[in-house]
């Protein structure tokens, strides 16, 4: 497929986007304030998704994505994923499971839009998603859309 076919982010030409780090927070507000108070962190959305309270941030032209829940003992610990924008989400998908990539679940379906997630290298949990069309301005905003 050609990159015109796709819905293309941040007036840019290209498919993929390193986007955010997602921080899970046992107190977000807590995270928040450092964040605001250390970097100027701009909240540019807050609210609930996937069931639990979620803050996208823009430090700079950097974002952020933090998410509210307990902090567990796993080996990823706060830093939970890389979350990797793509124009062309299914596409994607279907190449690397074409090629033995392995992904244990199949898209996740949000808004016109969805993620899925698998392991890089060294344990690396990726995020690839591709924002729904549906999302409220504001966050349509935060990921490049005008």
């Amino acid at each position: 497929m050609m990159s015109g076919e796709f819905r293309l982010p941040y007036g840019s030409d290209k498919r993929y986007h390193l986007h955010h780090p997602h921080i899970i927070c046992s107190d977000i507000d807590v995270t928040l304030d450092f964040y605001q108070r250390w970097f100027d962190a701009e909240v540019k959305w807050d609210g609930l998704y996937a069931g639990t309270r979620n803050v996208f941030l823009k430090i700079g032209i950097g974002a952020m994505h933090l998410y509210e829940k307990k902090i567990d003992a796993t080996p990823r610990n706060a830093i939970h994923h890389i979350g990797i924008q793509v124009a062309g989400l299914e596409d994607l998908y279907q190449r690397m499971r074409a090629a033995g990539v392995l992904i244990r679940n199949p898209i996740r379906q949000s808004d016109g839009g969805g993620y899925f997630m698998l392991e890089a290298p060294d344990h690396v949990l990726l995020e690839l998603f591709e924002p729904g069309p549906l999302r409220s301005a504001e966050v349509l905003a935060y990921y490049g859309y005008k």
